[in-house]
């Protein structure tokens, strides 16, 4: 399995993967609770095509699993105790991971994961961090599994959501 970085011809196949995704994963309203238009949505996810940060892994043609990694953390995670300070460009951070709910619990995200570890480390990043959603404990034993500590927890506001919690996750490299 590898990345591909997404290009503005995949635009189309990623948003209808992401949009598959969340009609078709079981309890996807107990953990992730993501409602496409709300989060992710067609502007989010074009924005991290234009920006090279949109990647994908695909099996016999079709897309498996998606996330985005970002080369920068954003301000939201500067009142965060993490194990080193870094600066925002120090750090790579994940966003809007999944897998097709098909493949789910074959190890694809975990892999996924480990791939997106290899590729901040490739760039020179000191850390990878993310955000999951206070009640995605599924999200929370995967990071665990790959060495993430929890490094705390913000209240944070997401269209899909409104205001609720949020653990936050760091690897250091």
């Amino acid at each position: 399995m590898r990345l591909i970085k997404a290009t503005e011809s995949d635009f189309d196949r990623v948003t209808q993967f992401y949009r598959d995704v969340i009609m078709n994963t079981e309890n996807i309203n107990i953990y992730a609770k993501w409602v496409y238009g709300q989060h992710p949505t067609d502007e989010m996810i074009r924005n991290y095509i234009q920006t090279g940060v949109m990647y994908y892994c695909e099996k016999d043609g079709d897309i498996i699993s998606a996330a985005a990694v970002t080369p920068f953390q954003g301000d939201d995670y500067h009142d965060t105790d993490w194990a080193i300070p870094l600066a925002d460009d120090e750090v790579s951070v994940v966003h809007i991971l999944c897998v097709d709910p098909k493949l789910q619990k074959q190890g694809i995200a975990k892999e996924t994961m480990q791939l997106i570890i290899e590729l901040s480390r490739n760039i020179n990043k000191k850390a990878v961090r993310l955000d999951a959603l206070s009640c995605n404990t599924p999200a929370h034993r995967l990071y665990e599994s790959l060495g993430f500590n929890h490094r705390g927890q913000q209240r944070w506001y997401a269209d899909n959501v409104g205001r609720t919690d949020f653990l936050l996750y760091e690897l250091t490299l």
